[in-house]
């Protein structure tokens, strides 16, 4: 096959049997005559039938250079005849022959003198027919500059699967020289590449006979032993004509350009879903901690085995920050999300903690320049610019970080905080195509961020303006027990106008209050003061509920055109009953032992603040153990269900024994009220005493 090819036996070494023959010397078809010392046939072989035309029979006896040799050489011939036979030397040349039937064929023709064991002499005559022997150089010629000039590494596999030959491209693919192939298999020749999948494939090509095409492999060699090679194996197995398994033929092609292109395009791909994950996942709702905790979720496992997402401090407070070069960085840990990597999150700032790290810490310096670190291959020495503490640092060590690497969070120009990346099993250092993902969903994610945190600021404020408006009574005024609740809106700015009061009045009266300002935020919950201040004066005066109502109704008129619905009720413990007077809110429900709770059937009335509609009173009677239940549209409306049929359910929980009211607020609460309602709830529930 080439300069480095080597005769192919069965197995190693030479053989030790009987093996069968090659069939080139069939290719050829050597005619072999014999003839005496006179120039007569004695022996004719069935290939000298073939090529002359004349039978044994026909050739035996006669003069071998009359039926073998065209006429105007004949004399030529029979000189050269004697002359072997005189002097024993051989003799070879190129004569054209009549054959029998009368057509001319040039033949190549071999003669040499033998001496059999009587010391007889005879004339051995080998011929060929020079076309087939042109044909043969010419095929073994072109096979030859074909293998070795081929640009596609070829070798010989012998049917041990040891190299018997290999060309110049496959040295080079290799860089193992060709000699250093010989006798040796692919896992000897090279130690760095899946010998396994190779071998197996060529044993069942060997086997079978049905070839394997392009299988791939993946590896190192010594011509390149440090960067990841890719290559395109195809087998077929050889066998020559008499149908003898010689070996397997193996061509490889290098691939490594496609590999790394298929590579990339593959990260690329990776990048665009883990984008496309991030948009959909990161800031599904206005909740800071949940939405630090969404960025940490898609970081770990795509980009990072360890995430963690921190915020100045000053910035979750509302305040501008600007660190100085020598200034440490004042963090607080919102989310951290570990992949197998328990010894590197217990090195991590629970959520919630607020830590100093030094000017020298790389978190610092990626928030103080807005601008990403990102250090490759961590070092011993790198792990306490990394870790907030020496004990820290060294459990990010025993974790096995290799690669760190931190982005800033910036929304509207301003660095909130960073994300911080670390590896432990993903061998793979950071590289800048990862520094460009993370940077995009940094800054993706950054701008949810700073909704939530302004979000969250804002509702904080609201939140405590409006639990500043909001009464805390004691558990039992008057002639009631008395529990309340009030829950925060689970959506959009979470403040509403809904309000409640529980007022003491002369004679050990108690006036309950619950109401309910439209619309919702800063406003509203100004609003809700207002009307709560005013309703306490007006309390004070002893004014009957339908009565008080219209003050208040004239009140809220002039609020900026604010609408509030609102129920009054005023208990006396010596009558054993409420006087309940109604703007526009939903029915109390009265809860009695031995019957069934019931809304109370009361004139509704019209909100505060349309005017122009008087109020009335009703007189409800409340012993001793009776509960009433007033509460905001909040607890009871959803979108899926019909009023009607939150209100059933909120008897049947207000049914069966006897509990602490308490249990009863938060048994409500619970059940009811559903944590995508966009509105606030009050809730207050007043039992009868029986001591009162």
């Amino acid at each position: 096959m080439s300069a480095a090819g080597s005769p192919l036996v069965e197995g190693d070494g030479p053989a030790r049997g009987p093996v069968r023959p090659s069939g080139l010397l069939d290719v050829l078809g050597v005619a072999s005559v014999v003839l005496d010392t006179e120039g007569r046939v004695v022996l004719w072989s069935p290939q000298a039938e073939e090529l002359f035309g004349y039978s044994a029979q026909e050739a035996l006896g006669q003069y071998a250079a009359r039926i073998m040799v065209h006429e105007q050489h004949l004399d030529l011939v029979v000189k050269l005849f004697a002359d072997v036979m005189r002097t024993g030397q051989s003799w070879a040349g190129a004569f054209p022959i009549r054959r029998k039937d009368g057509t001319t064929r040039l033949v190549e023709f071999r003669n040499m003198r033998l001496l059999d064991d009587r010391g007889d002499v005879y004339a051995l005559g080998l011929a060929v027919d020079q076309s087939t022997v042109r044909r043969l150089e010419r095929d073994v010629a072109l096979s030859t500059r074909i293998v070795a000039q081929s640009p596609i590494g070829l070798a010989v596999l012998d049917t041990n699967l040891r190299y018997a030959s290999v060309n110049p491209a496959l040295e080079q693919i290799n860089g193992v020289p060709a000699e250093e192939h010989l006798g040796r298999t692919v896992r000897e020749v090279l130690p760095l590449l899946d010998a396994d999948a190779i071998e197996t494939a060529a044993r069942r090509v060997l086997d079978s006979g049905k070839p394997v095409v392009d299988q791939p492999a993946i590896g190192r060699t010594p011509a390149d032993p440090d960067e990841d090679h890719a290559w395109s194996v195809s087998l077929y197995r050889l066998e020559n004509t008499l149908g003898t398994v010689l070996g397997v033929a193996v061509s490889v092609v290098d691939v490594t350009e496609q590999y790394r292109a298929g590579i990339e395009a593959e990260a690329a791909r990776r990048r665009l879903g883990l984008i496309a994950d991030a948009t959909a996942r990161i800031g599904t709702t206005l909740d800071l901690d949940r939405t630090a905790r969404e960025l940490a979720g898609v970081a770990v496992p795509e980009l990072a085995d360890v995430a963690a997402v921190d915020l100045l401090d000053a910035v979750v407070r509302g305040r501008r920050s600007t660190l100085g070069p020598a200034e440490s960085a004042v963090i607080r840990a919102l989310a951290v999300q570990a992949d197998e990597a328990p010894d590197a999150l217990r090195a991590a700032d629970p959520p919630g903690q607020v830590a100093r790290y030094g000017p020298d810490r790389l978190v610092t310096e990626c928030v103080r320049t807005a601008r990403p670190v990102m250090v490759p291959q961590v070092k011993d020495e790198d792990l306490p610019r990394i870790a907030r503490s020496p004990e820290a640092a060294e459990l990010l060590g025993r974790a096995g970080v290799h690669s760190y690497l931190a982005v800033p969070l910036i929304a509207r120009g301003e660095v909130l905080g960073a994300l911080d990346l670390k590896r432990t099993r993903n061998p793979l250092p950071f590289d800048e195509d990862d520094l460009l993902l993370a940077r995009e969903l940094a800054s993706r994610a950054a701008v949810q961020i700073d909704n939530a945190r302004w979000y969250q600021n804002a509702r904080d404020a609201a939140l405590t303006l409006q639990r500043s408006l909001l009464p805390s009574h004691p558990p039992v005024t008057g002639g009631l027990e008395v529990a309340s609740r009030y829950q925060p809106a689970g959506a959009t700015s979470e403040v509403g106008g809904d309000w409640f009061d529980v007022i003491p009045l002369d004679d050990g009266k108690t006036a309950l209050v619950v109401g309910d300002v439209m619309g919702s935020g800063i406003t509203a919950a100004a609003t809700m003061g207002r009307l709560r201040t005013a309703t306490n004066t007006l309390a004070a005066l002893d004014l009957d509920p339908a009565v008080l109502l219209e003050h208040l109704d004239r009140i809220t008129g002039g609020l900026d055109q604010a609408i509030a619905t609102c129920l009054y009720v005023v208990h006396d413990p010596r009558e054993g009953c409420c006087l309940i007077a109604n703007a526009g809110h939903l029915p109390p429900v009265r809860v009695r032992a031995g019957r069934d709770p019931e809304l109370l059937d009361l004139p509704t009335g019209v909100p505060l603040g349309v005017g122009g509609v008087g109020f009335s009173t009703t007189t409800v009677d409340l012993e001793p153990g009776d509960r009433l239940v007033l509460y905001t549209d909040g607890l009871v409306e959803t979108r899926r269900h019909t009023l009607d049929e939150r209100l059933d359910r909120l008897l049947t929980l207000l049914d069966g024994p006897d509990r602490p009211l308490e249990e009863v607020c938060d048994l409500l609460l619970r059940t009811l009220h559903e944590p995508d309602n966009f509105d606030d709830v009050a809730l207050l529930i007043a039992r009868a005493r029986t001591d009162g």
